[in-house]
């Protein structure tokens, strides 16, 4: 190869790359589009708000009950008592702060039905012990699978026996790891299709955001919040999806 065709391909690798990096993040609402005018964390509303403004998906989190109900609740406790050690029936008829019932998952995988352009970024909240965390991710990855969402649901989990599990059960998923403490190349050896990180992280860890995009790695950064750190990250090459409790702030820095 000629000095004048290495210089060509050298150069046409470099454009490729930064072709690739200057796409802009998705956006993913945190909790859904809670901040939203009638809205909640974690509920139906919060997941239509999340569609209505046309984000890339909404997340959510999942907890299940001793009897083995899934509910949507970010939290470990609702109105006192501690959801994994109580029996759906116990809680059934709490109420979210916008005075919804809480969510169970099936519920909430139907009414995430009605809106097929917006990715449902679901979050299996860590279970008393890895044995645990399997059997939820075998119930989840079901329930996902009979209401016919494979295709729109992406995981996340800060227990890694989960994520490898998740990859395990439905490998064409992606699956992200959120503990902010395996480099791009640990999660990507562990089967994980992303690492989903605090802003903190990366913050820590610049290399991590070359390390990820040669490896195919994706990057998601959370919870970014206020104008000067959302501007910060949307501007940031490496970053491929950007998780916000004001995914609309996002949406117009991103117009711009």
């Amino acid at each position: 190869m000629t000095i004048m065709k290495r210089i060509i391909t050298v150069v046409s690798l470099l454009v490729l790359i930064v072709m690739a990096a200057a796409g802009q993040p998705k956006v993913v609402a945190h909790r859904g589009h809670w901040m939203a005018a009638d809205g909640a964390q974690n509920s139906l509303a919060s997941l239509s708000k999340s569609a209505d403004i046309n984000c890339y998906g909404a997340e959510f989190d999942v907890h299940s009950t001793v009897d083995n109900v899934l509910v949507v609740y970010h939290d470990n406790d609702i109105d006192g008592v501690k959801i994994q050690d109580t029996t759906y029936g116990n809680i059934q008829y709490s109420r979210l702060p916008n005075g919804e019932y809480l969510p169970t998952l099936i519920q909430y995988l139907q009414d995430g039905k009605k809106y097929p352009n917006l990715q449902l970024v679901l979050e299996i909240k860590p279970h008393k012990n890895a044995e645990r965390d399997m059997q939820v991710c075998k119930a989840v990855v079901d329930m996902v699978d009979k209401a016919g969402l494979a295709p729109r649901v992406e995981y996340i989990s800060f227990s890694l026996d989960a994520c490898k599990e998740l990859h395990r059960l439905a490998p064409d998923a992606k699956v992200a790891y959120l503990g902010g403490n395996l480099s791009p190349r640990q999660a990507k050896d562990a089967g994980l299709t992303g690492i989903d990180y605090h802003y903190s992280v990366f913050e820590q860890n610049l290399q991590w955001l070359d390390e990820a995009r040669l490896l195919g790695v994706e990057v998601n950064v959370w919870t970014v919040d206020g104008d000067s750190l959302l501007r910060k990250f949307a501007y940031m090459l490496g970053i491929d999806i950007i998780t916000t409790n004001q995914p609309d702030v996002l949406q117009k820095i991103l117009e711009k």
